[in-house]
């Protein structure tokens, strides 16, 4: 018995350590091979909300994605993995990490996803916006610093800038004349067309209340269709299938046509204008410097054979596509936005008056050129795009598999960076929910913050190399109407109260509610004489 017992034990001792083997053997296989929780690989591990079969986690988004990844942050973290059908992506809600992202990894999420239906809308690729990163878009991008955005072209333009918010302060005060209602995002949306079609086409897109309704209805279907939810990139059977549920794809040659049409008056009025210019005069640049646009110069480099970059008709198209619906609707939320914080903060517009009428006087109407002395001002504005980002979200596509922060991304993961969640966050900000303009004034009276890309807690134009890069413009033009709006006018509710701050739907932070006040002339004699 104790020969069969030493027996057995051998084999169970044999058995033991056999499995033992087999057991390390599997565990250094799957490390190897399958490395779940290593530090060069834990993009696995990131947190993530349990996902529905097909959908993944669609059902956790609402009409308002950068609020539902928000309060998806507060739950998971500020970094968190989603499946939004069959697109893999991550979502981005700290300083700390974008800036990892898009300042350390740079290179890596220079690009912008973009789908098919999105791809034809903008000419098929031939736009600046979601143009691939790649002598293309540095071709253009350089072109926008050095000419069509640059010092030298914006002074060129002033007059421009200046003669159209003297025209919105003349329909203002005729309007309040009358004692009536104004629903600033019609005056605004006209204002911001005027200013972006004379600096980019030579006149206005918007000669008649028709035409300025088309414009208007183009530009808001354009910003809707390139925010809108298209089920078919996200569901992969619809993709195979080739299924179009919701007449995206008709609508997009509907509303492309109809920009088309449009634009394609401009360029035969601008070639033919040319024509005449080169029959007047021998200039060997086709066009006087004084009296060129932004369309101008796209053309220059059109018609130049030696140009770096051979742009297409499509290509002027598609820029002037992406700078009238850019620079429209984001300069007029932002304006809007303001003047309702202004409303709702009656001690803020009364001391942004005040500051106004001390460097500017009441004798004449606020410039441009005032802007550097007024650090009020400039913190408005910088608290408004705080708490009222036009772009909520930056999206990002990885274009080669890479580590950041420890986390591996792969090549085609979509990357959310919610600047939204950047501006209300406590980490960064006291009192976040607040609006309070004086957060940003330091003790020499100057305001602080530069909101050009450098400082990832304030980024409502981007940073890197895709930031927007019409910021300079943009702020000029929201910083001088607001001033013009401020010391011409006080502003009230009708029916009093406060302003519903209610966010509404789309690719842009619009509001639910449009803006809907009373101008109240502030400089009767100064009105008059505009």
């Amino acid at each position: 018995m104790e020969l069969i017992a030493s027996i057995l034990g051998l084999a169970s001792s044999h058995i033991l350590f056999s499995l033992l083997i087999s057991v390390i053997a599997t565990a250094i296989f799957l490390k190897n091979f399958f490395p779940l929780n290593s530090k060069t690989n834990r993009s696995l591990t990131l947190p993530s909300p349990i996902a529905l079969p097909i959908i993944g986690h669609l059902y956790l988004l609402g009409p308002l994605p950068h609020q539902s990844f928000h309060r998806l942050a507060l739950r998971f973290g500020p970094l968190f993995r989603l499946r939004l059908g069959c697109v893999s992506c991550i979502v981005v809600s700290s300083p700390s990490l974008v800036k990892s992202f898009l300042k350390t990894h740079e290179a890596f999420f220079s690009d912008r996803p973009v789908s098919p239906a999105i791809q034809t809308l903008l000419y098929d690729g031939s736009d600046f916006s979601f143009a691939r990163y790649g002598p293309y878009w540095s071709f253009i991008k350089n072109l926008c610093i050095s000419q069509l955005f640059g010092g030298q072209t914006l002074d060129l333009l002033h007059q421009i800038r200046r003669d159209e918010i003297q025209r919105l302060v003349r329909t203002l005060f005729e309007k309040s004349k009358r004692v009536v209602e104004v629903e600033l995002e019609t005056e605004l949306v006209r204002l911001a067309s005027n200013i972006i079609s004379r600096m980019s086409i030579g006149r206005q897109w918007a000669g008649s209340d028709d035409e300025l309704v088309e414009l208007k209805t183009v530009v808001a279907e354009v910003e809707e269709l390139l925010g809108l939810f298209n089920l078919k990139d996200y569901i992969w059977i619809l993709q195979k299938l080739g299924f179009d549920l919701q007449g995206i794809r008709r609508r997009i040659e509907d509303v492309k046509g109809r920009f088309d049409r449009m634009v394609d008056g401009v360029l035969r009025e601008k070639e033919a204008a040319r024509q005449m210019k080169r029959g007047e005069e021998d200039c060997g640049e086709g066009m006087m410097k004084d009296s060129m646009d932004i369309l101008d110069m796209l053309m220059d480099v059109y018609y130049d054979d030696g140009a770096e970059m051979k742009l297409t008709r499509d290509n002027i198209k598609a820029f002037i596509l992406d700078l009238s619906a850019a620079g429209t609707s984001t300069t007029a939320l932002t304006i809007e936005w303001a003047l309702s914080e202004l409303i709702n903060h009656p001690d803020v517009l009364k001391k942004l008056a005040a500051e106004v009428d001390t460097v500017v006087g009441k004798d004449r109407l606020v410039d441009e050129t005032d802007i550097p002395r007024l650090p009020y001002l400039q913190s408005v504005i910088k608290e408004t795009l705080r708490l009222h980002p036009t772009g909520p979200l930056i999206a990002r596509q990885c274009t080669e598999t890479c580590t950041v922060d420890g986390y591996t991304v792969p090549a085609g993961m979509t990357v959310f960076f919610n600047v939204w969640a950047l501006g209300r966050d406590p980490a960064s900000w006291t009192n976040p929910l607040d609006f309070n303009p004086e957060r940003f004034i330091n003790e020499d009276k100057v305001s602080e913050m530069d909101v050009r890309g450098q400082h990832y807690q304030l980024l409502p134009f981007g940073t890197g190399r895709r930031m927007c890069p019409g910021a300079t413009l943009a702020m000029l033009v929201v910083q001088s109407t607001l001033a013009a709006m401020v010391q011409c006018f006080d502003w009230k509710l009708s029916g009093g109260g406060l302003v519903d701050m209610a966010e509404g739907p789309g690719l842009t932070l619009t509001r639910a509610k449009p803006l809907v006040c009373m101008p109240v002339p502030r400089l009767d004699l100064l009105l008059s004489s505009l």
